[in-house]
């Protein structure tokens, strides 16, 4: 959900991660007719701004948990208001949001993951390890516990467990240990002063010689922990690839191997058979029921990443539902065992 940023006087131009390809891999099926289009993660709106400018027709379901991204979304696509339709929900909750509004099916979902920059950029909301701010990184700040909370209330194996999972840090032991001792002195409050805690439980050697703030794997871990991003991610899929018509594109931006997995995964499974091996020909039943658009994980060109270093790791993989029917495979992650 990364933009760019670009000063002019006092305002900014946000410009959308892999903004002209995603435009032209959905450009097949919302180029023509009334389309649905749903935007599972609408962040300030870049995406959704450029999907309805291009595609006059198409009518927009806008779904983000940030309240405040919601308000600027809503300002920015005001010239298009009698074609939007905005959500303050999780991206899970993509068939009740369907369902409120009487859609059966739509015709593409864009899922753009991780922090916006508007959450990067927020000084007081806690996302970012290099400004001291109070430790919130909810996404969603009228529910859930924030990162305070859970550094403080939590137990030390459970944090382990996080810091392991999600942030693939190798001294999770070591920081968890000075976390418990700390917060037993007085409560952790604020991001600087974990990164003080988690910057002495580094080896000094391994701090010179890591790429990247020492405190930015166990920041990244707490902000997915706290809006349980991986198990939203793993609910969403299915059930996004269920509502498409046939024809319907899903697009699905990751930013690092932990969101682009289950992405790949998913996307795998819905494009191959059900059909036991070795059956000469495959029942209409068992065929499946979508086709990759996208060869693998594309990247963003030289370009873009040059013009916005933010974008370097994105990775958009697209995929088109080409048969009728359920996908009733189970995809098992370790969020709903």
């Amino acid at each position: 959900m990364l933009m760019a940023t670009d000063a002019i006087g006092s305002d900014a131009v946000h410009v959308p991660v892999m903004r002209a390809r995603i435009l032209d891999l959905l450009g097949p099926t919302l180029e023509s007719g009334r389309r649905v289009h749903v935007d599972g993660t609408l962040g300030m709106g870049g995406h959704a701004e450029a999907v309805l400018t291009r595609f006059p027709d198409v009518q927009l379901v806008g779904i983000d948990r940030d309240q405040q991204a919601l308000t600027m979304a809503g300002a920015r696509l005001k010239p298009f208001v009698d074609r939007v339709h905005l959500v303050h929900a999780v991206h899970d909750e993509l068939p009740e949001v369907l369902d409120d509004l009487g859609l059966g099916r739509v015709d593409s979902v864009l899922l753009d993951l991780g922090l916006s920059s508007l959450q990067i950029d927020e000084v007081n909301r806690g996302f970012s390890y290099s400004v001291d701010s109070p430790l919130d990184m909810r996404m969603d700040q009228s529910r859930g516990r924030t990162a305070a909370q859970v550094l403080n209330e939590s137990d030390p194996g459970d944090l382990v467990r996080i810091l392991h999972e999600y942030g693939e840090e190798k001294f999770a032991d070591r920081i968890v240990r000075a976390i418990v001792t700390e917060r037993d002195r007085q409560p952790i409050e604020t991001s600087g002063r974990l990164v003080e805690i988690i910057t002495r439980a580094i080896p000094v050697a391994v701090r010179h010689k890591r790429s990247g703030h020492p405190a930015k794997r166990t920041f990244q871990a707490l902000r997915i922990a706290v809006n349980r991003e991986m198990e939203t991610l793993s609910a969403v899929l299915p059930r996004a690839l269920d509502r498409l018509n046939v024809g319907g594109r899903i697009a699905v931006l990751a930013y690092h191997s932990l969101e682009d997995r289950p992405v790949k995964e998913v996307f795998r499974e819905a494009c191959d058979d059900t059909a036991p091996a070795g059956l000469p020909i495959v029942p209409e039943s068992m065929a499946a029921k979508f086709s990759p658009v996208t060869r693998g994980a594309e990247r963003p060109d030289a370009d873009e990443m040059s013009a916005n270093p933010r974008s370097a790791s994105a990775r958009l993989r697209v995929i088109e539902r080409v048969r009728p029917g359920s996908v009733n495979r189970q995809h098992v992650t370790k969020e709903s065992r």
